[in-house]
C-alpha cells in the first residue's frame, strides 16, 4: 500500500505540474484574444507572444539579434528539450566541429538542427501567423509527440524576418478593410499600392540578399546562422492565390555543387508532407518552377552551407488578404493558409527527428568532402596582388565574413587555367604575393559557387540570374586553376588598408587618387562638410609621382571659408576611409596640367533628387536610395513621382530617374519639364527602362534596338511544333542575368577609375544603339558575352549596344545607364560609375 500511495502521489504531482504548465502557457488564440487567421497579428504582438512562450516554457529560449531600419526587433527562438537546453552550447560547438570550422572533436551531444524562417517577404503574411501556432504546438505540455522529436532535434525559429515590409502591408490592409472582409478579387483590399509590402525599408528583396548581405537584416541574420549551420532550413513564402501549395523536391536546374544526398532528402521531406496533404485532400505540386541555382535564396544559400535548403510556397500573397475567391469559386482564407504552413512546419521537424542520425552523418560528410576531395573542375582561384587594394580589401573582408580561408601563394608557379580578364584558358603564371583561395577547405562549396567562371546550367528555364562570379563583381584580375595550390603565406584584409599623409603640414593642395568607391566616399564626406574640390581631366606628374585622370585636387585657395578646419576635415576623412593623402607644396606639375588649368575642373556640390514612387520600379528605386544613404554616404532628396510637376527642380543640379514604366507620370508635359531643366544645366541620370521612355523623344539621343524578326519563313516542322516546346524556343531571346564584357572609354569622366574593360551584369536583353553624337562611354561589342545564360538571339541583340553613354543637352547632360550598376547592391565594381555620374558630370 505504501508503494501504491507513493506512485499515486507522483502521478498527482505530475498531473498538477502539467495542469499548472498548461494554465500558464497560453495558446496564440487565448493570448491574443482572437483566433489565428481572423485578423493579422502585428509585429509587436507576434513578439509579445513568442516572448510569452519563452517565459512560460522550459523548451524555449528567445534571443534578439538586431533591429530593422525602422527599429523593430529581430528575434530567433531555440526550441528543444530542457536537457538539450542545459547542453545547448556544447551541441552548437559540436555541430561546428563537424564542419571543420571549429577546432576539436565532437562529443556525444550531437543533435539534428532545423531552422524555420518566416515572412521574409512582408506581404506574404500567413507564415508569421503559422509560426505562432507551430511554436505552441511543439511545446504545449499536453502534446507528447513533439516532445519526442525535440529530444534529438533543435529547432531554431525566426518568426518574422522582414517586419518593416510586413507592417507596411498590414497597416495598409487594415485601412482598406470595411465592416466585412470582401473576397471579390476586384475589391481594393486585394490591390496594395506602390511599393507593396514585399520588400524591406529600403525596398530590397531580402530573399535575393542571403548571400550578398547588403541589407542589415541579412547581415544580422548571417551572424547567427554561421553560429549554428543547421542541417535543414525552410524558407516560407506565398505565391499566386490560385496556385496549389508547393514544397520540395525542387525543380531543375540544380546547381552542380548540390550533393546527391541533398537531392535525396528533399524528396524524403516532400513525401512526409504528402502524407498529411493527401489525408486532408489538399492540392500541392513539386519539382516545378522553383529551382536551386541562384545562390542568394533562402533555400540555395543554406544548401551551399551543407543544409537541406527548401522553399515552401503557400497560395495567397498580397492579393489574398484575409479571404479571396479563387478561380474555381472556393474561398481561400488566412486560416487555411496558416494551417498548411503550420502542417509543413510540423512535418519538417518530425521527419528531421526520424532521420536525425543520418542527417548529422551526411552533414559531416558534406564538409569532409569539401575539405579533402572537392567535386569541382577548378581547385584553386587566384587574385592578383597588383589589383586595386580597395577591391582586394572588399573581397577579403567578405571572405572573412563567410569563413572562407585564403593566403599568399608564397612561391611563384604556373598552371593551366582560366584567365578572368581575357576569358581564355591556357597556361597562366602567378607570383608569390598573389592571393590563393583553395577549394580544399570546409567552405569549399561556397568557394566553388562564388568563383567558378561559368556555372553549368542544366536547364535554361531558370528563375533568376545565372552569373555572379567574384572577380567580375569586385573588378579583379586573376585565374581559375584546375590544379590544387595551397596558400603558403599569410595575408589579411587589413594589409590592403593604409592611411598615410605625406607632404608639408599645411600644403598648397591635397591629392587623392580616384580608383574606387572608397575614394568616392571620401569625396562625399568632405563635400558634405563644406569642402570644395577639383578633379584632373588629364594624367599628370608632380613631386616625382604620377597620377591618373580623375585624381582629386583639394586646394587651400578654394576653401577660405573653412580655413581653420580645412586640414582637420581632409585628414579626418582620409583616416576614416584609409586614404593615401599627399600634400603638395605648390600647384606646378612636371607634366600634365597645373592646378589652375581649365583641365582641373571645379566640382560643383551635387544637389541630388531621385524620383521615387508610383511608376518607378521599386527595387531599382530602393537600390538608388540605399546607395546614397549607405554606400556613398551622400544626401539625396527622394522626390515622390506624384509631386514631380509641383516640385521646383531648380533646387537640384542632379536628377536620377530609376527604371520604371512611369505610367501617367512621365507625360509629355513632365518630360518637357525635365528636358528644360537639363538644358538649363542639370545632369539627368537615367536607369534601365527609363531610357526606353526617353528613346526617340525630342532632344534625347537614346534609341532602343528592336529584336530582329527578319528570319526565313518558318518550316512546316516549326509551324507544327508542340505547344509545350514553344516556351523553350522563346529562351533564345532572353538573358535572365549574365555577364558581358563592356569596353570603356576611360578618358571620359564617367569611366574614371576604371581600366579599359568592365564586366557588366545584364539582367535582360534590352539593347540600345550607340549614341550618334554623344559619348559612347561603355559598349558591348562582338563576342561580349562572358558568363551565365544568354540565348543566341539575345547575344546577337546585345552585340554593338550601349551600356553607358553621355550626351550634351543644352547646357546640361544626360547620363544613360542602360545596364544597372547598382543591381541588388552586390555588383560592387559598378558603383563607381554612379558616383562618377553624380560628382563629375556637369562639372
Amino acid at each position: 500500500m505504501k508503494k501504491q500511495g507513493k506512485v499515486l502521489s507522483i502521478f498527482i504531482l505530475t498531473f498538477l505540474l502539467s495542469f499548472q504548465a498548461i494554465a500558464q502557457l497560453q495558446s496564440p488564440d487565448d493570448f491574443l484574444g482572437y483566433e489565428l487567421g481572423e485578423r493579422w497579428t502585428p509585429h509587436h504582438n507576434v513578439l509579445n507572444y513568442v516572448k510569452h512562450v519563452a517565459e512560460e516554457s522550459d523548451y524555449v529560449t528567445i534571443h534578439s539579434y538586431g533591429k530593422t531600419f525602422q527599429q523593430r526587433e529581430l528575434v530567433y527562438l531555440i526550441i528543444t528539450s530542457p536537457d538539450n537546453h542545459e547542453n545547448i552550447e556544447e551541441i552548437r560547438l559540436n555541430n561546428l566541429r563537424l564542419t571543420g570550422l571549429e577546432s576539436g572533436n565532437p562529443t556525444e551531444y550531437q543533435k539534428a538542427i532545423v531552422w524555420l524562417s518566416y515572412n521574409i517577404h512582408g506581404n506574404e503574411t500567413s507564415s508569421s501567423e503559422a509560426a505562432m501556432r507551430t511554436l505552441h504546438e511543439l511545446v504545449r505540455p499536453d502534446h507528447a509527440e513533439p516532445k519526442e522529436w525535440l529530444e534529438n532535434t533543435v529547432v531554431i525559429m525566426d518568426p518574422m524576418l522582414n517586419p518593416d515590409g510586413r507592417e507596411r502591408y498590414v497597416n495598409w490592409f487594415n485601412q482598406m478593410l470595411g465592416v466585412e472582409v470582401n473576397p471579390k478579387p476586384d475589391a481594393r483590399e486585394h490591390h496594395e499600392p506602390w511599393p507593396g509590402g514585399r520588400s524591406n525599408h529600403y525596398l530590397f528583396d531580402l530573399n535575393r540578399d542571403w548571400a550578398w548581405q547588403v541589407q542589415k537584416e541579412s547581415q544580422y541574420r548571417y551572424k547567427v546562422y554561421r553560429q549554428w549551420f543547421p542541417h535543414v532550413h525552410v524558407d516560407y513564402h506565398e505565391q499566386n492565390y490560385n496556385a496549389p501549395y508547393y514544397f520540395a523536391p525542387a525543380a531543375e536546374p540544380f546547381h552542380k555543387a548540390i550533393t546527391d544526398w541533398q537531392r535525396e532528402f528533399q524528396t524524403t521531406i516532400g513525401e512526409n508532407h504528402m502524407r498529411y496533404f493527401d489525408e486532408e485532400n489538399w492540392l500541392y505540386f513539386t519539382r516545378e518552377r522553383f529551382d536551386l541555382f541562384y545562390p542568394s535564396y533562402g533555400d540555395t544559400w543554406p544548401t551551399f552551407h551543407g543544409s537541406i535548403g527548401m522553399t515552401y510556397e503557400m497560395p495567397g500573397h498580397s492579393m489574398a488578404g484575409l479571404a479571396i475567391q479563387k478561380r474555381e469559386g472556393d474561398i481561400l482564407t488566412l486560416r487555411q493558409r496558416l494551417l498548411q504552413h503550420h502542417t509543413t512546419g510540423m512535418s519538417t521537424v518530425e521527419i528531421t527527428s526520424i532521420h536525425a542520425d543520418r542527417l548529422i552523418e551526411e552533414f559531416r560528410q558534406f564538409f569532409e568532402q569539401s575539405q579533402y576531395d572537392p567535386d569541382s573542375r577548378y581547385k584553386t582561384f587566384v587574385v592578383n596582388a597588383d589589383n586595386n587594394p580597395d577591391k582586394i580589401y572588399n573581397l577579403l573582408s567578405d571572405l572573412d565574413r563567410l569563413k572562407i580561408k585564403y593566403g599568399r601563394a608564397g612561391v611563384p608557379a604556373s598552371a593551366s587555367g582560366f584567365d578572368f580578364s581575357t576569358g581564355e584558358t591556357g597556361n597562366v603564371s602567378f607570383g608569390e604575393e598573389d592571393i590563393i583561395i583553395s577549394a580544399y577547405q570546409p567552405q569549399g562549396n561556397l568557394v566553388r559557387v562564388f568563383f567558378e567562371p561559368d556555372p553549368e546550367l542544366t536547364d535554361s528555364l531558370t528563375y533568376d540570374i545565372t552569373s555572379w562570379e567574384a572577380h567580375y563583381r569586385y573588378g579583379l584580375d586573376g585565374y581559375a586553376l584546375e590544379r590544387r595550390f595551397d596558400p603558403a603565406g599569410e595575408v589579411s584584409a587589413s594589409d590592403f588598408r593604409n592611411f598615410e599623409v605625406s607632404g608639408p603640414e599645411e600644403p598648397y593642395a591635397y591629392i587623392v587618387r580616384w580608383r574606387s568607391m572608397d575614394d568616392a566616399r571620401f569625396l562625399a564626406q568632405i563635400t558634405s562638410e563644406g569642402v570644395k574640390s577639383r578633379f584632373s581631366t588629364v594624367d599628370f606628374e608632380i613631386e616625382g609621382e604620377e597620377y591618373e585622370r580623375g585624381t582629386l585636387i583639394i586646394t587651400r585657395n578654394n576653401n577660405p571659408h573653412i580655413e581653420d578646419r580645412f586640414d582637420e576635415i581632409i585628414r579626418d576623412a582620409a583616416r576614416e576611409h584609409s586614404r593615401l593623402l599627399h600634400g603638395t607644396s605648390g600647384g606646378y606639375v612636371a607634366s600634365g596640367s597645373d592646378f589652375g588649368s581649365a583641365n582641373v575642373r571645379y566640382i560643383e556640390k551635387p544637389e541630388v533628387a531621385v524620383l521615387i514612387g508610383e511608376g518607378t520600379a521599386s527595387l531599382n528605386a530602393g537600390e538608388i536610395w540605399h546607395f546614397f544613404d549607405y554606400q556613398l554616404g551622400y544626401p539625396a532628396t527622394m522626390l515622390h513621382t506624384t509631386y514631380l510637376m509641383d516640385a521646383d527642380l531648380g533646387n537640384y543640379n542632379v536628377l536620377v530617374l530609376p527604371s520604371g514604366n512611369y505610367v501617367n507620370i512621365l507625360t509629355d508635359e513632365a518630360i518637357e519639364k525635365i528636358s528644360a531643366w537639363t538644358r538649363d544645366g542639370g545632369t539627368l541620370i537615367t536607369f534601365g527602362q527609363a531610357n526606353s521612355i526617353l528613346a526617340s523623344r525630342d532632344g534625347f539621343q537614346i534609341r532602343q534596338k528592336m529584336a530582329e524578326t527578319g528570319e526565313e519563313e518558318p518550316t512546316f516542322d516549326q509551324l507544327l511544333e508542340p505547344y509545350d516546346e514553344r516556351t523553350r524556343r522563346t529562351v533564345s531571346t532572353r538573358t535572365p542575368g549574365s555577364v558581358f564584357k563592356v569596353t570603356l572609354d576611360n578618358t571620359h569622366p564617367l569611366a574614371y577609375g576604371y581600366d579599359e574593360h568592365y564586366f557588366s551584369l545584364k539582367s535582360d536583353a534590352s539593347a540600345y544603339y550607340y549614341l550618334d553624337s554623344g559619348v559612347n562611354v561603355g559598349t558591348a561589342r562582338e563576342d561580349a558575352h562572358r558568363s551565365g545564360f544568354a540565348g543566341y538571339r539575345a547575344k546577337e541583340q546585345l552585340e554593338h549596344s550601349l551600356s553607358f553613354g553621355v550626351q550634351q543637352h543644352g547646357s546640361g547632360q544626360v547620363v544613360y545607364l542602360t545596364d544597372n550598376p547598382l543591381f541588388r547592391g552586390f555588383w560592387k565594381n559598378g558603383k563607381l560609375i554612379v558616383a562618377n555620374a553624380v560628382f563629375f558630370k556637369g562639372n
